[in-house]
């Protein structure tokens, strides 16, 4: 598979095994566009990820005078999507770079996997339904972290996300990618 695949890392724990997924999607030929929140870069070091990716990290939204840095992606991956990112793309909020590669993906028909990192004392927010449904309606799939597999969206139990980061196999986001159909457009 030689097709380039947009990868955010937003800050949650599991942004720590951020580089293990990077590498093993790079190993099945990804061609990867990596792109780290700022409060990505509190939970793994963006220099990691040099390494792995084809392109420069992307660690700021472009100025008006810059073009492009990266190729458009066939898919996108959120690793991990917060609750922050989450509500921000619901609502069609492009405020940095990784809201703009995942707003421009769902409005362009690009396919995104999302692997929640939203602990249960959240989920009951008053917003967080209405984005949820937002993001199921636009197509979204979303990956528990947990157990890999790609289902509805879940909590992850307050108080867990060491055990999370720790027991994360890389190649559920592998083949999760894989099983992931091309852009639309």
């Amino acid at each position: 598979m030689t097709a380039p695949l947009g990868f955010v890392v937003c800050g949650a724990p599991l942004a720590a095994r951020a580089p293990d997924v990077a590498r093993a999607l790079a190993d099945q030929g990804w061609e990867l566009s990596i792109g780290v929140s700022e409060a990505g870069a509190e939970w793994v070091d963006p220099d990691k990820l040099a390494a792995i990716a084809e392109h420069e990290i992307v660690t700021r939204r472009r100025h008006a005078t810059e073009q492009r840095r990266t190729p458009r992606p066939d898919r996108v991956v959120a690793f991990p999507l917060t609750f922050n990112t989450a509500n921000k793309i619901a609502a069609g909020i492009m405020d940095n770079h990784v809201t703009g590669a995942l707003c421009d993906a769902l409005g362009t028909g690009a396919p995104v996997l999302a692997t929640l990192m939203v602990n249960d004392r959240l989920w009951g927010h008053p917003a967080w339904a209405g984005t949820l449904d937002r993001l199921t309606t636009a197509g979204v799939r979303f990956l528990d972290p947990r157990v890999g597999h790609v289902t509805g969206p879940e909590p992850v139990p307050s108080g867990t996300g060491g055990q999370v980061v720790d027991s994360f196999d890389p190649r559920w986001v592998v083949d999760a990618v894989a099983a992931l159909p091309g852009r639309d457009t």
